[in-house]
């Protein structure tokens, strides 16, 4: 019997391991979880910058005078409102109104797009792709061909500054732009997953140690340091952004999840609609909040909600906070029992701790 392939390796792997991170599997994939220490880590992101390997992401190509009509029927988000060079945050969708994935939707022109998707959802959300592609369009995954690295905190601009010879300013956020990295060509995208400014840069693969090793030459004086997937998860979550598998499945709609903003209803019919048009005239199920703990304890994914005596729910995401000194979390709950200042109780350990709901996000960036 032959043995079961290991978990997959990004590029960087021994330049991971050689810098002492600690590895784990992630989606597939063996990647850093931390180096110096996640809270160590999370807190370099808030105040000056983190570095990040993030190539086990997905990258899927989709081409042809075919390709808006087809974004449009199988993503919620409106992808004819994009010009040329700009990122737009949407999801894949299943007929039931729940997301397959959440992705980012780069326009390149008008026939030549790029999704940026999960890297545990990647060969599912090609197949999908590919089976309800009764349009035609050109469709090509080229997750193997690049490397996806992300720089992101405040001292970003300054030490990517050093190493483009471009003008960063001139992208805005959820834009980007063919660029040289490092010497490297390929796609600056100011875009990220940690709730602070930054960018991320695709480009490939037979490049990575060398444009890793020179994007921390270029930030050392700033501070700028590795990050792994530890601070990566605290660092969305006090940003109040929604984990594939944790906020989003295959059983919750996007109007539960808080995406309603990205559901373009109006914009003609795509997998889903009828369902979330049909939820938002009669109500949802389920709502996502986000909660600070009221008394000790570390909420995590799975623990129960109690609400007025009764299970009514459960966490999706919890941890302590670095930046914020509190201990955080999602969680889903009954749409009546939704509303910042609300007590619900999370069972820890057998006990019930007070929690008390609050507005999301967490943290935002200072202006």
């Amino acid at each position: 019997m032959p043995a079961e392939p290991g978990p997959k390796r990004t590029a960087l792997y021994s330049v991971h391991k050689a810098a002492g991170a600690r590895m784990m599997e992630f989606g597939g994939w063996e990647m850093p979880i931390e180096y110096t220490g996640i809270t160590q880590e999370h807190l370099a992101v808030r105040t000056r910058a983190g570095l990040f390997d993030v190539s086990h992401m997905g990258e899927i190509i989709v081409r042809g005078p075919r390709a808006l009509a087809f974004l449009q029927s199988i993503t919620c988000n409106d992808v004819a409102r994009l010009s040329d060079h700009q990122a737009q945050y949407s999801a894949l969708m299943y007929p039931s109104g729940c997301a397959i994935d959440d992705c980012v939707v780069h326009r390149m022109d008008e026939n030549e797009y790029f999704i940026c998707v999960n890297a545990a959802n990647t060969d599912k959300d090609f197949e999908w792709l590919v089976e309800h592609n009764s349009l035609g369009a050109e469709l090509e995954n080229v997750s193997s061909l690049y490397s996806q690295l992300a720089v992101q905190g405040p001292r970003a601009v300054a030490i990517l500054t050093r190493v483009t010879g471009f003008d960063l300013a001139s992208i805005r956020t959820y834009w980007f732009s063919p660029a040289e990295c490092c010497g490297v060509e390929g796609i600056l995208a100011r875009t990220g997953y940690t709730g602070e400014d930054g960018f991320e840069f695709y480009f490939s693969r037979e490049h990575s140690v060398d444009v890793w090793n020179a994007l921390l030459e270029a930030g050392k004086d700033d501070g700028l340091q590795p990050a792994g997937l530890g601070a990566r998860n605290t660092l969305r979550l006090e940003a109040g952004y929604a984990l594939y598998g944790h906020e989003l499945d295959e059983d919750t709609t996007l109007l539960e999840a808080n995406l309603g903003w990205i559901c373009k209803l109006e914009k003609g019919e795509f997998l889903g609609r009828d369902v979330l048009v049909k939820q938002r005239e009669e109500g949802i199920r389920k709502k996502l909040v986000g909660f600070e703990m009221a008394e000790p304890g570390i909420a995590r994914d799975g623990y129960a909600v109690w609400v007025s005596g009764e299970k009514a729910g459960q966490v999706t995401s919890g941890s302590p906070a670095p930046f914020l000194k509190k201990n955080i979390g999602l969680a889903y709950v009954p749409p009546e029992a939704a509303q910042p200042g609300y007590e619900i109780m999370i069972e820890i350990r057998q006990r019930q701790a007070r929690a008390r709901q609050v507005v999301l996000p967490f943290y935002r960036r200072p202006k």
